[in-house]
């Protein structure tokens, strides 16, 4: 049989470095340092190497990666005083309005002072990583993460990201025993994998669609309009279903004040 080539590849060690990744992606939804752990033990892997040779393609990300640009920190308060409609208006104002931190990211330090570009990427990943979810209209939840996470993995295969999507698979079709239009509830259903399936999808095409989102200096965005951002960007937001931001009541009362 031609699956003999699988006892070259579940090695004794394999499988346990494999198991211990998955430990933390399991994590995930209690603390996303385990995320952030995740893709640092990720540094060095072969797929960070993809990612690496992804990312060196673009002249801009190149350039970025090299100079080790920090992102923010930033001013919440400045930031909602732009002009409604702008980047940095509604970026604050969702965050505050969800109660979430907007500089909840790990420092340098956490990434090895961004010794080497992998630890780099890693910073800037998940330093803009709320502001992609503002930008692509993916809730800031366990309903639009998929989505979110899956515009990276499409534009330069970030290896902690992309695992994590492999996971979210697995454990869905694990623990999931009805079919999807048989479930009554959104928290049920984002529970199946048949909801990861189309999350992932729906990231992965936006992504894909999109202009390079990493080498992109938000910082210098913050005051232009949201809409024509995302069509300088080309990214076409969701706006519709609960896996988008749009859709929570709350959020959209707060930017409408």
């Amino acid at each position: 049989m031609g699956f003999r080539y699988l006892d070259r590849i579940a090695t004794k060690e394999n499988i346990q470095a494999f198991l211990e990744l998955a430990d933390l992606a399991v994590g995930a939804g209690a603390s996303a340092n385990n995320v952030f752990l995740l893709s640092h033990r990720l540094r060095q892997s072969r797929p960070m190497q993809v990612c690496r040779a992804l990312l060196g393609r673009d002249p801009a990300a190149k350039a970025l990666i090299e100079q080790r640009r920090l992102s923010g920190p930033y001013d919440a308060a400045a930031l909602r005083a732009l002009p409604k409609g702008t980047l940095g208006h509604t970026y604050a104002t969702v965050l505050e309005t969800m109660g979430y931190d907007i500089n909840f990211f790990p420092k340098p330090d956490f990434y090895a002072n961004l010794e080497t570009d992998a630890d780099y990427i890693n910073y800037r990943v998940y330093a803009t990583h709320d502001i992609h979810h503002i930008v692509s209209g993916f809730s800031l939840d366990n309903f639009g993460e998929l989505g979110v996470i899956s515009m990276s993995v499409a534009q330069f295969s970030h290896p902690g990201l992309a695992f994590t999507d492999l996971m979210a698979l697995l454990l869905n079709w694990f623990r999931n025993d009805t079919p999807i239009d048989e479930l009554d509830t959104p928290a049920e259903q984002a529970r199946t994998a048949s909801y990861a399936f189309g999350m992932i999808s729906k990231g992965l095409h936006i992504g894909a669609e999109a202009q390079p989102l990493f080498p992109v200096i938000w910082e210098e965005r913050m005051g232009q309009d949201l809409e024509e951002l995302r069509a300088e960007l080309g990214v076409t937001a969701v706006k519709e279903g609960t896996f988008s931001w749009y859709a929570n009541p709350s959020l959209v009362a707060a930017l409408a004040d």
